[in-house]
């Protein structure tokens, strides 16, 4: 169908949430192998990094369809973007309809009586390859026509693109090149290692077809070395995955000077490796490592974020959320509404207080009754990592088995703060019932602890019983407002930032009817003014 949707030039604009393919096992989870397995027919393909590159290139792709009657695929990372809820500036409805143009002006009609054409018909020896060969005169036109469509974005909204984005790659020695979301992990561990003398640099693609093979030689062709980073693994090609191909034979044609290359000297060193298969964690200190491995001269594959003897070995996971940020993790179980709660956090810092966010969960296929973790970071600058969050203000323990199956405290910071579930009454009993070991964790490094009965208040507040479990969750929201400055800082009087609640619940409950969401607000008040702290007297008496 792909094929035939090409063939027939339907300028038809395909939205993907780019997810592994079931080759071993069963993931859901963000992968590049389904994509690059139909990159050869015949659609235009865009990568984006963040939910404002996948609206904005959005546009971009449709407008450039309909210039040249050639389909696209306008792909963004699957649960890692798709389900990443992010600050954007949304392109207004008259802004997408006058930059996309009339349909009319460019559709073609295929049953026009006035305009007859043929279609669909079978082709033999003496007719298919002539018309299969003719086809070229369309897509030839599809670079110009994107080039026009990112320049009239550009121009139109202060957001620049490209085929590609260099990132500190002028005076570059070694560059990380990769398409998706961690390429913007990869901007912050670049400018990381300029500080420590590192001439690093890294190359975003976001088209992937038309491939832009001089673009890139020439972004690329000065480096002592480059490493490709792709979300699959297709060992049974001998040279490399799917984008270290396309990227090796760009150079192959630039020494040669074939291909309209400027012809070149040398090529650099070509590394690739595999890194976020089914959303596996790509970090910092991965990219780190990467570069490590060029300037080493180290393995020419390999992979990160796993223990493998091609893995690479990370030394160093340095902390680069924007300064000032604040982040929190929490740990629930799947239906407790922990995710949607993080999600209306999101909405309000970002709506209500005007701050950047990114707000994400971390579940697997199974969810409902399952452990489920949830981030959020709060900026007042755009949140460059994609990457689960290793240093927290704020541990929210809506489940706290957490306690004893793991190390929730992980990561916490000095002085940082814990928000936890209990259906105790007195501060004493819920620090007597802490496991030693996190009292010491505790104590040592200051941390504040708070709890209420998350539970006993969704009970008592829910009008509909299916909606007890998820309410939970939304008392979070009431210790959220309280144990952050946000609120406090923002020059709002209570009833202000209570209206800005109520619109962020209204937005995700509304449909379930006015009750749902006076209940819902009660929950938040009744989190904000029901919380209670374990003084610092009895963490410091503790034996």
């Amino acid at each position: 169908m792909l094929y035939t949707i090409s063939g027939k030039r339907l300028p038809v604009v395909f939205h993907i949430g780019a997810r592994a393919l079931t080759s071993h096992s069963l993931n859901v989870h963000a992968g590049h192998d389904d994509v690059m397995s139909v990159a050869d027919v015949g659609w235009g393909m865009l990568f984006a990094r963040n939910a404002q590159e996948a609206c904005d290139l959005a546009l971009i792709a449709r407008r450039t369809a309909e210039a040249t009657s050639t389909p696209f695929m306008s792909i963004q990372d699957g649960f890692l973007t798709t389900h990443t809820v992010e600050t954007v500036r949304l392109p207004e409805p008259e802004f997408m309809k006058d930059y996309v143009g009339d349909p009319s002006d460019k559709l073609i009609n295929l049953l026009d009586p006035k305009n007859p054409l043929m279609s669909g018909t079978v082709q033999n020896q003496d007719s298919y390859m002539k018309g299969k060969i003719a086809q070229r005169a369309y897509v030839d036109r599809v670079g110009d026509a994107l080039l026009e469509s990112i320049e009239l974005f550009a121009q139109k909204t202060g957001r620049r693109y490209g085929l590609l984005a260099p990132y500190r790659c002028e005076d570059a020695e070694y560059v990380l090149v990769g398409m998706g979301s961690y390429m913007e992990t990869a901007e912050v561990t670049v400018d990381h290692l300029r500080q420590q003398g590192v001439k690093a640099g890294c190359l975003t693609i976001y088209c992937y077809r038309p491939f832009p093979m001089h673009e890139i030689v020439e972004a690329l062709k000065h480096c002592k070395g480059i490493a490709i980073l792709e979300r699959m693994d297709d060992p049974l090609s001998s040279t490399g995955n799917s984008l270290t191909r396309e990227v090796k034979a760009a150079f192959c044609d630039a020494l040669n000077g074939q291909m309209g290359h400027a012809k070149i000297d040398r090529i650099p060193m070509i590394y690739h490796g595999s890194a976020g298969l089914g959303s596996r964690d790509v970090r910092p200190g991965d990219l780190i490592a990467t570069f490590h491995n060029m300037s080493g001269g180290g393995l020419e594959y390999f992979c990160l974020g796993i223990k493998h003897p091609l893995a690479l070995y990370v030394k160093e996971e340095p902390d680069l959320r924007p300064p000032g940020g604040f982040s929190m993790r929490g740990h629930s179980v799947g239906g407790f509404g922990s995710v949607t709660t993080n999600k209306v956090i999101a909405s309000i810092a970002g709506d209500v207080f005007g701050k950047d966010v990114q707000a994400y969960p971390k579940y697997g296929s199974e969810k409902k009754g399952l452990p489920t973790t949830y981030y959020l970071t709060i900026a007042d600058s755009h949140v460059s990592t994609h990457s689960e969050l290793d240093r927290v203000d704020l541990v929210i323990l809506n489940d706290v088995n957490s306690l004893f199956s793991g190390n929730p405290l992980k990561g916490l910071v000095d002085q940082g703060a814990i928000f936890m579930q209990s259906p105790l009454e007195s501060p004493e009993d819920v620090w007597a019932h802490l496991p030693p070991h996190h009292r010491k964790t505790i104590r040592e490094n200051s941390i504040r602890v708070f709890f209420v009965d998350m539970v006993h208040i969704a009970r008592e507040v829910a009008s509909v019983p299916d909606l007890q479990m998820r309410m939970q969750g939304i008392v979070t929201l009431g210790a959220f407002l309280k144990l952050t400055p946000y609120a406090a800082n923002s020059g709002m009087s209570d009833e202000q930032v209570l209206s800005g609640v109520e619109k962020a619940l209204r937005k995700y409950f509304g449909k379930r009817g006015e009750q749902v969401v006076r209940d819902n607000m009660t929950c938040v008040q009744r989190g904000y003014s029901e919380l209670k702290e374990v003084d610092r007297r009895i963490i410091q008496q503790d034996p």
